[in-house]
């Protein structure tokens, strides 16, 4: 097994490599694409969370075979690093081996990250995934774990993908920018929503703008955008 990878498709836009430490997420967002990619019935990812067998061990090994030193690796793409109501230990250990052979961290979670940053420092980022699919966390509140995260000097950055409320996410923008360095915004691509893709893209770019914070457009958001620009000019 290798733990570090190089992702594909649409998660290529988060970064270039990635790590994924559970077998399952207790999250259960509707959305989830990752019963899907890995071939697992929805209700048994849902409920059967437990580090991946010998992912500390491998990861370790990997490391040192391959000599990875100072890239940025994400946690996670099919699970959540920390997952509501289960020991969390694993992705403690699994940053600690990341940061002694020289990389970073990207962090994207639903859940309460604070335990570990005491290992994180400002070639890190702590990021949240604010969809519009649930108006309160199931944690401590996800400016309160950005605001911590900026006062450590931790980059910090909320993924606003895939969105399920619109309006939500754009009320969001405005009021998390005081504690976000940057914004990864897209558009929910495996359910129709019947929403106007395009013109919540220019919305979002535009408040982007006037507030000054950093920002990433995912491609296939981009792509409607620039549908919605074609149009207006026809």
């Amino acid at each position: 097994m290798k733990p570090i990878y190089e992702p594909r498709g649409k998660a290529k836009e988060y970064g270039d490599y990635a790590l994924n430490i559970y077998t399952g997420c207790p999250h259960g967002c509707f959305y989830c694409f990752a019963p899907n990619v890995l071939r697992k019935d929805r209700d048994e990812f849902h409920s059967h969370v437990e580090p991946r067998p010998g992912i500390i061990e491998a990861t370790r090994t990997q490391l040192e075979r391959e000599r990875i030193t100072g890239k940025l690796i994400h946690l996670c793409f099919t699970c959540d690093p920390y997952p509501t109501g289960y020991d969390t230990s694993a992705t403690r250990e699994i940053i600690k081996l990341l940061k002694e052979y020289g990389n970073h961290v990207q962090i994207l979670t639903k859940g309460d990250g604070t335990r570990d940053f005491d290992l994180l420092d400002g070639n890190d980022w702590f990021g949240v995934t604010m969809d519009g699919s649930s108006f309160e966390p199931k944690n401590m509140p996800f400016a309160t774990q950005l605001m911590w995260a900026k006062e450590k000097g931790i980059n910090t950055w909320i993924s606003f993908e895939p969105t399920v409320n619109p309006g939500y996410s754009l009320i969001c923008m405005l009021g998390m920018a005081s504690v976000t360095d940057k914004y990864k915004i897209g558009k929910m691509n495996y359910f129709n929503l019947h929403t106007d893709w395009g013109e919540y893209g220019r919305r979002a770019e535009k408040l982007c703008q006037e507030l000054g914070i950093d920002y990433y457009i995912k491609d296939s958001l981009r792509a409607e955008m620039e549908k919605k620009d074609a149009e207006d000019r026809r």
